[in-house]
């Protein structure tokens, strides 16, 4: 799955999955556009890998536009920015809800469609991953506005693969459970709230951000030449139980 001589831009490349995607891509011989809103942590991933930096809030919409235009060309997309905020179904706020589909699900289509028209004026073909959630088909408690920010992300996700794999551009998702970010591993490290979760995974454990990371290269390169529409779980089998 080389990627060498290929040039790939990952959104939310400052932290966690979409951090380690491009390093990882990055040692695959891909060169790496990485886009996200610190650029205290762009600095030390350009210092790490050699790549491309863009600053940019994804929530401002005219600002995600921007950047994503100033980022082209580049052979691949991986759309991988996204955050959360837990509230119960009735605590959720109109506020949270419009946050989060802004930058998980609204800054996706704004970098994906720069991103297919510069393609397709070009007469080329390509890829997008989508980094979607297990969240978008199980309702986790206190993940309102997330589930449906992630359940609107696999749909969109669908209408691309649909529309854009008719012009050779194809799109996928990979949908994840609880992956071992820094973040994630303070958030899950109470046996008490982690326990119940871990034992519906058949594989007994949560997902290291890599292995993610090779899904997600393994979906943008030629080996996956006929996967198209997928919403693929990395979840270590939840899904089955």
């Amino acid at each position: 799955m080389s990627l060498k001589g290929k040039s790939v831009l990952v959104s939310g490349a400052g932290k966690g999955i979409g951090r380690t995607t491009a390093v990882l891509l990055a040692g695959k011989g891909a060169e790496i556009v990485a886009l996200t809103r610190s650029a205290e942590d762009l600095q030390s991933l350009k210092e790490e890998i050699g790549c491309r930096t863009l600053v940019v809030d994804l929530a401002d919409p005219a600002a995600a536009l921007a950047a994503a235009e100033e980022a082209m060309p580049v052979d691949y997309l991986v759309n991988c920015a996204g955050t959360t905020i837990l509230e119960s179904f009735l605590d959720t706020s109109v506020e949270s809800f419009d946050f989060l589909h802004a930058v998980n699900t609204r800054a996706a289509l704004i970098l994906s469609q720069a991103y297919a028209r510069d393609r397709l004026a070009k007469g080329l073909g390509g890829a997008i991953v989508n980094v979607s959630s297990l969240s978008s088909s199980f309702g986790f408690a206190d993940h309102t506005a997330y589930c449906a920010s992630k359940g609107a992300l696999d749909a969109m996700t669908r209408v691309m693969a649909n529309e854009l794999g008719r012009k050779g551009i194809r799109v996928n998702a990979v949908n994840p459970t609880v992956t071992l970010t820094p973040m994630a591993v303070k958030a899950w490290s109470d046996p008490a709230k982690s326990g119940p979760l871990l034992s519906r995974i058949p594989l007994g454990r949560f997902i290291e951000p890599a292995e993610v990371g090779e899904v997600i290269a393994f979906l943008l390169s030629d080996a996956a030449s006929m996967v198209n529409g997928v919403a693929l779980p990395v979840d270590g089998g939840f899904s089955v139980n």
